[in-house]
């Protein structure tokens, strides 16, 4: 692997894709996308997120984001950082342990090697997240919501523990920004912090 991977995380509603999409076009760099950026996580996607299938089970579904994550680096993420790309994801394996770990209680530990074994062990260098109190996220979001944004408040709130969580463990890798205010505003925080990671990061 010759390239550089940038991920982004944070609740829905946050403005992660935007803000990748953004940064992605800034630095030139291939964009992408979990779920569903491939055919088959496509059809994965589509299972995921329909309220249709409330009866999924909580390891089902853990199951079912991991192998959209197998299928995603094989045929996206690993050939464009073997060709020495910069990848910003619109997130990455940070959202299963927030989600399906903080969010749905699934054992941490067992979820991390699940996504080791998926990805090759491949990780960002820097994951962006992007924090949105969850009142503002829910009213971004308005009546229509799939299966995973109407999971309810004390859900969405254990993911964004499970968020700072991680980030706080890692501060070396993680960036931390404030997703309140427009879309410009959001985008200048994004920007200085990734600038000044990068500056330091060739120190």
């Amino acid at each position: 692997m010759t390239g550089r991977l940038i991920a982004f995380e944070g609740a829905d509603a946050s403005g992660k894709s935007t803000q990748a999409r953004r940064l992605a076009r800034r630095l030139g760099a291939t964009l992408t996308f979990q779920f569903g950026a491939t055919e088959i996580g496509g059809a994965i996607r589509s299972i995921l997120l329909d309220p249709a299938h409330s009866a999924l089970d909580d390891r089902a579904e853990a199951l079912l984001v991991v192998a959209d994550k197998a299928q995603h680096i094989a045929e996206i993420v690993r050939p464009a950082l073997a060709r020495g790309e910069t990848v910003v994801s619109d997130r990455f394996t940070a959202s299963s342990l927030a989600y399906q770990g903080y969010g749905r209680g699934l054992d941490l530990e067992v979820l991390d090697q699940m996504m080791r074994f998926a990805t090759h062990d491949l990780s960002p260098e820097l994951t962006v997240l992007l924090d949105v109190d969850l009142e503002l996220a829910r009213a971004r979001l308005g009546d229509e919501v799939d299966r995973i944004e109407g999971a309810g408040g004390d859900f969405h709130r254990r993911v964004r523990q499970g968020y700072l969580a991680m980030a706080a463990a890692d501060p070396d890798r993680w960036l931390v920004i404030d997703a309140g205010g427009t879309v410009d505003e959001v985008a200048a925080r994004v920007d200085a912090a990734v600038d000044q990671w990068m500056a330091g990061e060739h120190r």
